[in-house]
């Protein structure tokens, strides 16, 4: 799925047109990109929450050239999934 499918499910739903549902989603994503970027924790009930937690320095391998790499220290996005949406996952049938 990707944003335009957000807006058009956005537009099916409600009585705005495919513009201004996509100022919806880009709305909501500037405002999760902000707090994240704040290093804000982002809670949305019965979907998850998403946090920034820093990354160690480590070693990856590449595995073309058969080479241990250097990983630098960063942030990276944990997404945690809510109970509502655990329960609707473990109902469905993969694939």
């Amino acid at each position: 799925m990707i944003k335009n499918d957000v807006a058009l499910a956005i537009e099916k739903k409600t009585e705005f047109n495919r513009a201004k549902s996509l100022l919806i989603v880009e709305a909501v994503l500037g405002s999760l990109k902000t707090a994240l970027t704040k290093r804000e924790k982002v809670e949305i009930r019965g979907f998850g929450s998403f946090k920034v937690v820093p990354k160690k320095t480590g070693f990856g391998r590449d595995i073309r050239r058969q080479k241990q790499i250097r990983i630098e220290k960063g942030q990276r996005i944990k997404f945690r999934p809510g109970q509502e949406l655990k329960t609707l996952l473990s109902k469905t049938k993969p694939g």
